[in-house]
Order: C-alpha cells, then structure tokens, then sequence
C-alpha cells in the first residue's frame, strides 16, 4: 500500500510538472515563466493596456488607444489653469501631429512586420486617440509606441437612466 501512494505521488508530481512546459519549435518551454516574464514586462511600460485584453490570443480584437496628447480644447484648460499661454490653434495641431507620428510608429511595428491591422476610427475631439483591430497577440508591438498612453478593449458600455424625482416614490 505504501508503494501505491509513492507511485501516486510521483505520477502527480509527473502530470503537475509537464502542466508548466510546453513544447514550441522542438523545444521545452516554460510557458508559466514566459507568461509571468510578459507580465512583468507589461508592468513595466507606462502604457497602460486593460487587463480584460488576453495578449495571448491569435483572434482578432477590437482595442480603443488613447494618446498621450490631450484634445485640444482640454489641452488649453489644463495649460491656462497652469498658467502658461497655449492657442486653440497649436492645440489643435499638437493633436494632428500626434496621429501623424502615431501612423509613421504603425508603419515601423506593424506594416514592416507585416502584422493585418484596421483603423477603424480617429478621435480627435473628446478623445485623442483611434480604434483600431489587430490580432490580440500584436498589441505587444504598440508598447513601443511613444505616442500610446493607454490601449483599451472597444466594448460597448450600458449606463443605468438615472431615477428622476417622480420615479423614487
């Protein structure tokens, strides 16, 4: 009975252990050390990527990335409440220019690599940025952006109405 449980154990243990690797091009890999590695190295950017975005997946995903540049009518509110003197016009073309090295950035880390990428949407009032679809497993490649601050998953979101006076009785 006690080889029984030994021979369980070890076969457990066996199981357990070929869980963690994963064989890629002839080779062992690591697949918890990878995952955790592009982890830590996801923390390490300053961009911001929404954690509901599974950056292992081949699919195609549909992600909103905002910009560092602020749209121009926030951009000269912020400037003036700190005191500094900032056009509506150099605003407005701060915005244009970051789309415009955001494009040349796309062209270096997707189109050179050949990775299939749509811009679907640009903002540029409310929002600096553009919605954009790419296989999930590329978005990688935009961390190198430096016009990116944060990359979202283009979801739709449903607000409650709000509960006007006549209703709360």
């Amino acid at each position: 009975m006690k080889n029984y449980y030994r021979v369980v154990i070890i076969g457990l243990c066996v199981i357990y252990l070929g869980c963690q690797f994963d064989i890629v091009d002839g080779r062992k890999v690591d697949t918890k050390t990878e995952n955790e590695l592009e982890v830590k190295e996801m923390m390490n950017t300053p961009i911001y990527v929404d954690p509901e975005i599974d950056l292992t997946s081949h699919k195609q995903v549909s992600v909103i990335i905002q910009f560092k540049t602020k749209p121009a009518k926030i951009a000269v509110i912020e400037a003036q409440a700190k005191g500094l003197t900032l056009s509506l016009e150099e605003a407005t073309k701060n915005v244009e220019d970051s789309h415009i090295r955001f494009h040349k950035d796309i062209q270096t880390l997707l189109e050179k690599e050949k990775v299939p990428y749509s811009i679907t949407r640009s903002y540029k009032t409310v929002y600096n940025g553009v919605a954009m679809e790419l296989p999930a497993y590329e978005i990688k490649r935009l961390l190198n952006s430096a016009e990116i601050s944060t990359i979202h998953a283009d979801k739709e979101i449903q607000l409650d109405p709000p509960i006007l006076p006549f209703e709360q009785m």
